[in-house]
């Protein structure tokens, strides 16, 4: 399983806004990719523009081409798109430890 992680910056003042549009973008965009397995996204506290996506893949391909290269890329990015004050970080992570 390959871990992406993806560090937003969103323009201030909207939270709410993009908050909608990534959490429709995550049901109705994301799923239907191939390789896709689960989400997660966290709200900075100390930083409330900054947001943590983290998506999880079968394999890191399933991500760069076949989801990057894909028109379900075009989309995901027309819905969140407009609210980042600079292009997202993303890097990708392989599991070493897991609890129980």
């Amino acid at each position: 399983m390959i871990l992406e992680l993806a560090d937003i910056r969103i323009q201030p003042g909207q939270n709410a806004a993009f908050e909608e549009a990534i959490q429709r973008g995550l049901q109705t965009v994301i799923p239907k990719a191939k390789g896709f397995q689960g989400f997660k996204v966290n709200k900075g506290i100390e930083s409330p523009e900054r947001y943590i996506l983290q998506i999880f893949w079968d394999t890191l391909e399933d991500h760069t081409v076949g989801f990057r290269q894909s028109p379900a890329f075009t989309e995901w990015r027309a819905i969140v798109g407009p609210f980042f004050a600079a292009p997202p970080v993303v890097e990708h992570f392989e599991l070493l430890a897991k609890s129980a």
